[in-house]
């Protein structure tokens, strides 16, 4: 994990719901460039949208960063389709190169612009990817290979722009990384002790808190079943 995590942010997307060729379905996937100066609101980047609110945006998943890092790990994992792995068309929010899921840590609080915004999840991949890029189960292997980008929360709305700095300003005494985050998800068996500390993570979205209850909890009885 690198000391510090400071850079400036290079790229802006927004974009409002469209269908997604080929499935009739509606979506937001598709952002444009912002190249002007734009508020950062609990719910989202202004100007931008979600199709479905079920499973998309809201407080906990206001602004998704997808690092420029990434695109590198999605060509090498579709070689024929890597001219199309370009910034901004994962349906990021922003862009930034030389940080990634190795360096963020759940509950990272980062100052962007004049807004205060908090790491409270990673991406969930879903068929959007697949269809977007005409790649079956492309999803699955960004998240088996955990380069999905993360959400963030926004603790304190502001104005940002292209070029503004993007920092590091409070991380957790016992902080963990996003890529640890996907190792323990996929883990068969993973450490209980483990698994319980990412449960606990302060600024872990609720969502995740109460799978992770669950899962604790079942592998918490199993563990004791085995042992009678």
């Amino acid at each position: 994990m690198k000391s510090r995590i400071c850079t400036v942010v290079e790229g802006l997307y927004a974009g409002q719901p469209r269908i997604m060729p080929g499935t009739g379905r509606l979506t937001a996937f598709f952002k444009q460039p912002v190249s002007w100066r734009v508020h950062v609101g609990r719910l989202d980047l202004f100007g931008d949208a979600q199709a479905d609110l079920r499973v998309h945006g809201g407080p906990e998943k206001a602004v998704h960063h997808f690092p420029f890092d990434n695109y590198a790990h999605l060509a090498a994992l579709e070689p024929e389709h890597a001219a199309q792995f370009v910034r901004g068309s994962m349906a990021e929010n922003f862009s930034t190169t030389g940080f990634a899921e190795a360096d963020v840590c759940l509950g990272d609080v980062f100052a962007f612009g004049s807004a205060r915004i908090q790491v409270s999840q990673p991406r969930t991949p879903c068929w959007k990817i697949d269809a977007r890029f005409g790649v079956e189960d492309l999803a699955l292997r960004i998240e088996r290979n955990g380069v999905s980008g993360w959400y963030y929360r926004v603790l304190e709305e502001g104005e940002v722009e292209v070029g503004d700095d993007w920092c590091l300003i409070d991380r957790n005494a016992d902080p963990i990384t996003l890529r640890r985050f996907w190792e323990l998800k996929h883990a068969t068996r993973p450490d209980l002790d483990a698994l319980r500390r990412l449960r606990d993570t302060p600024g872990l979205a609720s969502r995740w808190q109460r799978t992770l209850r669950d899962r604790v909890a079942w592998l918490e009885a199993n563990a004791l079943s085995a042992g009678t």
